[in-house]
């Protein structure tokens, strides 16, 4: 038996049984999870190895690479600039990034880079690991890219190219990259242990994360509202959107390099502890025990969970439903409510806020699952929640 790590405010036991049942039945190696109410921490858990593949001890300030849960916090950074009046959420995207409007992009707008409706989901000739990474090559090749489909007139997940288009509107609307706004704007201020782009002082933070065949009979994870063979079509084939819109860098990255760490891929690259995903979310929706300021206004934090897009998503192959940059509650991506509103991190991690009930939730792991939106590690961790709400 793992042991545990933390501790639960009365009330939350549910979660820490989960918690522990994640070890013992569904495959998992390393983990944290936190959850706050009301800006308050009500459950702190920790266990396993900070490694995938080592035996050293997870400790209460490991952090994990987090894929796409980062596309969560970088949508915060657009919301927070039109919240200042910087970005017109209705302007073309070109008004800010001129180069943008080749190919039959003039008419895509801000919400629809946030709300995966510009159609460059896919790079006709994708990039390198170094290219990826460099800053330059990303911005360029998605500006000269034609659309897969009319923007605005259907969504399909930008799971790799939303680092380039996010990134480049912060870039030329701020004069600063999109990793160092959060740090300068969001991290410190609410003393987040959270980076996109880990600096070299901070990499011995991060645990290794890997690949992990969860336990027969643990329940079939992933997006489970269409037949599982169609959703395994698509990843299989080379022509599909699915698999060129996550083969946008090809080969795949080592998620495990310091260089991947240490780049600024607001799509898949963030790395945080369980603490600082929740206390982020926590500061979208209030004031966080300890100073924390509350980030969104009213009216941004309905921007942000406002349906955009809802229905078939070309590449994801599942009825997916979005707001302004965040994934909604729905049967591809449950979340804790209704009105809740976050991202997950494919093979496990996940984040998000339910302004309803005062709940954010963050959860990290080192071992990688097949599943996309809907982790059942994480799902079962979501349950235990809704549980101890009930009482």
């Amino acid at each position: 038996m793992t042991d545990v790590q933390g501790t639960v405010a009365d009330g939350f036991e549910p979660v820490r049984d989960a918690f522990a049942d994640n070890f013992a039945r569904r495959g998992e190696r390393g983990a944290a999870v936190v959850v706050h109410q009301g800006g308050r921490k009500v459950v702190d858990l920790w266990g396993g190895t900070r490694d995938v593949d080592g035996d050293a001890p997870w400790t209460p300030d490991t952090a994990q690479i987090v894929r796409s849960a980062t596309k969560g916090v970088a949508a915060a950074v657009p919301l927070l600039l039109h919240q200042r009046g910087q970005v017109d959420l209705d302007a073309p995207v070109g008004t800010y990034w001129p180069e943008f409007k080749a190919a039959g992009k003039e008419r895509v707008l801000v919400r629809h880079l946030l709300a995966h409706r510009a159609g460059v989901p896919v790079l006709d000739t994708p990039l390198t690991p170094e290219q990826a990474r460099d800053g330059v090559s990303g911005p360029r090749a998605v500006a000269a890219q034609a659309p897969a489909w009319e923007p605005g007139t259907d969504h399909g997940y930008h799971a790799q190219t939303y680092s380039w288009t996010v990134g480049e509107l912060v870039r030329r609307v701020t004069g600063r990259d999109i990793g160092a706004w959060i740090a300068d704007e969001i991290a410190a201020p609410l003393g987040l242990d959270l980076w996109l782009g880990l600096p070299e002082a901070e990499q011995h933070r991060a645990g290794r994360i890997g690949d992990v065949e969860p336990p027969a009979g643990t329940g079939t994870p992933g997006l489970r509202v269409r037949p599982k063979q169609a959703v395994s079509d698509a990843y299989r084939d080379p022509a599909s959107l699915t698999r060129r819109a996550f083969a946008a860098i090809d080969p795949m990255p080592d998620e495990n390099d310091p260089a991947y760490r240490a780049a600024v891929l607001p799509a898949s690259a963030g790395v945080a502890t369980a603490e600082a995903l929740s206390r982020f979310y926590a500061a979208l929706i209030g004031d966080v025990e300890d100073g924390g300021r509350r980030l969104f206004a009213p009216a941004t934090l309905t921007l942000a969970r406002s349906e955009e897009s809802a229905g078939p998503d070309r590449v994801l192959i599942a009825n997916t439903r979005f707001g302004l940059g965040y994934m909604l509650h729905g049967p591809a991506s449950p979340l804790l409510a209704a009105g809740s509103f976050g991202h997950p991190g494919r093979g496990g991690s996940l984040a998000f806020a339910d302004p309803e009930s005062g709940i954010s939730f963050g959860y990290v792991t080192n071992g990688m699952q097949k599943n996309v939106t809907a982790d059942p590690r994480a799902q079962a961790l979501v349950r235990a929640v809704a549980r101890a709400l009930a009482g």
